[in-house]
């Protein structure tokens, strides 16, 4: 919106023509997204208060997470407003991976919101059905890697890369390539859900993450910088910086709030949301593998979850003292603080080897 202004005025005045520049509206994407997420945070946790939209906590959970009942959830929603706003405001609106972005952010942060809203205000303890969920979150991830199918036009933008190989490339086909793109958005989605289990663990991992997307999309989007680093061109997915610099400044300011002692929790409408959206841009950038690797907190958070109800299912003995696997470590006697602070260094760690790609191969 304000880069047609900017293009608008830049006829007459040369100055606006900065505007076009992509890595200059990704800084000011991350400022007002931080921004608007600190303007307007405490009057949502105060709202969200008197509203009493209080988390539900387990009781066979660890014992100093009983303390947490009550604080108020759902503020994932500032988040998808501040990334929703900010995107719509700076990045290139004729651009269809914006759009794309856009929607699966809002569609499965709607699916989010229907499932919080029924635990916490209907005081329903299932939500909405796990059946329907699933449904819901096939439908716009079937949807969403259709539509890339559909529009893709060169065979980059539909085939594997294998990192740290310089000329390992898998062609997929329109099935396979929507196939892997549906299991990578929900996957994603579902993982970092179960990661937000403690104060601040599954934001600033997010925030990481999408950081090292926006990068990624950077060079993926510039012809030249592709080129050298043998990574695909994918003309237009530049324009994800603006939208991946939102996630990044509206996470940070979310964990302003979500920072033990937590005042608010992001709840399923930001943590399904804010997957999704890292799954999706993985995708169109042709990064999957990458962020396997730079996700390793989410994908071990999974993992743990599907060992234990594996195992109890089919030995009837458990694998972990509770899943996922930092409230594991919990029950073992870390601090939250130490899990969710050892869990970011991982997390920071396998972002550099992630970036890493770039230049290995």
């Amino acid at each position: 919106m304000l880069l047609m202004l900017a293009k608008w005025i830049g006829h007459d005045i040369r100055l606006f023509n900065v505007f076009n520049y992509i890595t200059l509206r990704a800084v000011l994407a991350a400022l007002t997204a931080l921004l608007i997420s600190f303007v307007v945070g405490p009057w949502m946790i105060r709202k969200l208060t008197h509203l009493k939209v209080g988390q539900p906590v387990r009781d066979d959970g660890p014992q100093t997470h009983l303390i947490k009942a009550g604080t108020p959830t759902m503020g994932g929603a500032l988040i998808l407003a501040s990334v929703a706003i900010t995107t719509l405001l700076w990045a290139d609106l004729t651009n269809q991976y914006v759009w794309i972005a856009l929607f699966t952010l809002v569609g499965f942060g709607g699916i989010g919101w229907v499932d919080d809203w029924r635990k916490v205000v209907e005081k329903n303890p299932k939500g909405l059905a796990s059946r329907w969920k699933y449904f819901w979150q096939s439908l716009i991830g079937i949807a969403v890697a259709g539509w890339l199918a559909w529009s893709a036009h060169l065979p980059a933008q539909t085939e594997l890369i294998v990192p740290f190989f310089k000329n390992i490339v898998m062609p997929l086909g329109v099935v396979g390539f929507v196939l892997l793109a549906y299991f990578v958005i929900v996957g994603t989605s579902n993982a970092v859900n179960l990661t937000d289990g403690a104060d601040g663990l599954a934001i600033l991992p997010t925030v990481m993450v999408a950081g090292a997307l926006a990068i990624f999309s950077y060079v993926a989007g510039h012809a030249v910088f592709s080129k050298y680093l043998g990574l695909p061109h994918i003309p237009g997915a530049g324009e994800l910086v603006v939208f991946c610099s939102a996630l990044v400044g509206a996470g940070l300011a979310f964990l302003w709030f979500n920072a033990y002692p937590a005042e608010v929790f992001m709840g399923d409408v930001g943590a399904l949301a804010l997957g999704a959206a890292l799954g999706v841009v993985a995708v169109i950038v042709r990064q999957e593998i990458v962020l396997f690797i730079m996700g390793g907190v989410f994908v071990a958070e999974t993992v743990s979850v599907m060992l234990q109800v594996g195992s109890f299912k089919l030995r009837g003995k458990r694998v972990f003292l509770m899943a996922p696997i930092h409230h594991h470590f919990e029950k073992k006697g870390w601090k939250e603080t130490q899990v969710v602070v050892r869990f970011w260094i991982i997390s920071m760690i396998l972002v550099l080897i992630g970036l890493s790609t770039l230049k290995l191969r």
